[in-house]
Parts: structure tokens; sequence; C-alpha cells
């Protein structure tokens, strides 16, 4: 059996009509029936680099049996001039992360998936501490069980107050080693005994990997990368999905 928090995340690849142009990471979120891909907005626009892809495509499993099985299922960004992807603003400014509504009734008739629900979020602030172990699932650089087509979990630990707004803006700090590819991808802790139930995927969805953090005055000679790396907090989703 496949562990459902593999399922819940896949590759992200863009394109500009047939031209490939990066690689991602995305996860599944779904509220009232209705089914999102959420990832970060610079995968599907970013302005400081001109990366303007016009669609996407992810994979998505077909055989339960056959882990192997899969499907590029292509997902346009634009209906005319219009992006189709929802994204957010608050305070801070803009928010890295985006939705795009699935037609669930357009996917293969087998697709295997899992996906996180508002249930997943975290409901008291304060039970996620400083230094506490996370996961973050995705593909860095690509790399995956190419196989099976399965992402990669790295560890991670909470490295800011969860709950407060790193530096104004509305993410916490990661502590990983993270590669270019996992942008998008989920920042999960393992639920409660109490919490978890009998939940198929016993996950809290804390946040959205974003980037790698640094220092403007590091001496890249002299000093290592801080590894730190910003996670935009995953209850913009609950915005994002009305």
């Amino acid at each position: 059996m496949i562990e459902s928090l593999l399922l819940a995340v896949t590759r992200v690849s863009t394109f500009l009509g047939n031209q490939p142009l990066t690689g991602a990471t995305g996860f599944f979120f779904e509220r009232d029936g209705r089914l999102f891909l959420a990832t970060s907005r610079h995968v599907v626009l970013d302005e400081a680099s001109h990366h303007r892809p016009d669609r996407l495509a992810i994979e998505l499993h077909l055989d339960a049996i056959n882990i192997g099985v899969v499907t590029q299922w292509s997902m346009p960004l634009y209906r005319g001039s219009q992006p189709l992807w929802r994204e957010g603003v608050d305070s801070g400014g803009s928010v890295d992360v985006v939705a795009l509504e699935i037609q669930r009734s357009a996917l293969p008739e087998s697709t295997l998936l899992a996906a996180f629900t508002p249930a997943h979020l975290v409901a008291q602030l304060d039970d996620i501490e400083v230094g506490a172990p996370v996961l973050i699932v995705g593909f860095p650089l690509g790399f995956h069980d190419s196989l099976h087509h399965l992402p990669v979990a790295r560890q991670a630990v909470i490295a800011s107050a969860f709950g407060i707004r790193f530096q104004g803006q509305g993410y916490f700090l990661t502590d990983a080693t993270m590669h270019r590819g996992t942008s998008g991808a989920p920042v999960v802790a393992r639920m409660t005994a109490e919490r978890s139930g009998r939940a198929e995927l016993a996950w809290l969805l804390l946040g959205v990997h974003s980037a790698r953090m640094d220092v403007s005055n590091r001496d890249i000679v002299e000093d290592e990368r801080l590894d730190l790396n910003c996670a935009w907090y995953a209850d913009v989703l609950l915005t994002l999905t009305t």
C-alpha cells in the first residue's frame, strides 16, 4: 500500500506552448467536494525572472496495483487573457501560494490521489513549537522515484515562532537543505493519535514551501548558506478556495 501522503503530492511541470520550462511541486486540497491543486505563485508567474508559462502538467496515478502507471494531466493557466489560478494578498503584500481548481469529473475514472482538507489545518497555533520536526514532501531538482513516480520527503524543523508572521510576512521559517523543484511542496507534521483517529491522511498541513532565505551580507567564500526556508501558512488556502 502506498502512503496517502505521497499520493497527495504531485510533480508539476510548466510549459509555454510545447516548450518545457521548469519543474516544481504541488499538492491536492479538497473543500466542499471541490478539488484544487496548490503550489507556489512563482511557479505559474514570476515577473522578476520573466517566467510566464501558459499551462502546467501534473502526474496522476491510475492503477492501485501497479503504482508506476501514470498520466500527464495538462492544465491551462489562462482563459483568454484571464488567469485561471486564485492568488491572495495580505497586509504584508503578495502571498506566494496559488490554487487552481481541477474539474474532478474530467479526470480519468481510475485516478488515484489523496487530498488535504480544511480538517488538516492547524486549529491551535500554539500546538506547534519552534524546533518541532516536520516533513517537506516534493521533487528536489526533479529527483523522485522515477519508477513509481512518487516524491521524496526531506526532514526539517520549525525555525521561527509558529503563528507569528516572520518579519511581518505571511510565512514562517523551516531549517532544511532544500533545492529548486520543491517550490509548492506541503510542509506537514504528523497528527497526534487523539486527533488523527483513523484518518487515512494523518498529517497536519502547516505550510507551503516557497524558497530559500539568505542574508544579503553573506560572504559567499567564507560563509555557508543559512539553509533556512520560507513556508507560507497553509490557512491561506481557506481564502483561495472559497
